[in-house]
């Protein structure tokens, strides 16, 4: 596992949202309601790009199929058409004034 800086916690209000490509993940970084939450960036559905996504409650809704996705555990929890796997969610990793996360083996 390797460490990876994302940005200053000086930086982050409600509503940041910032997409990072580390390797071949691509990350997105988001702060609702004084909560930030490291999700993959894009639908497991169909690949849509959540940066557009909605939040409701708990839930990110994607903006092209309205999947429904608990924001904190990444558990499915609407499909408007067919199953697909949960999103992936990340632990942040606080380090002094900055956050980020562990990725790798």
């Amino acid at each position: 596992m390797r460490y990876y800086s994302l940005e200053k916690l000086i930086n982050l209000y409600d509503g940041y949202r910032k997409v990072f490509k580390i390797d071949s993940d691509e990350l997105m970084l988001l702060q609702i309601d004084g909560q930030r939450y490291l999700i993959e960036s894009n639908c497991p559905h169909r690949a849509w790009p959540l940066t557009a996504s909605d939040v409701q409650g708990s839930e990110l809704v994607c903006p092209k199929h309205h999947y429904r996705f608990d924001i904190r555990s990444g558990q499915l929890r609407h499909a408007s058409e067919e199953p697909c796997r949960d999103l992936r969610c990340y632990e942040l990793i606080y380090r002094d004034n900055e956050l980020g996360v562990m990725l790798g083996d």
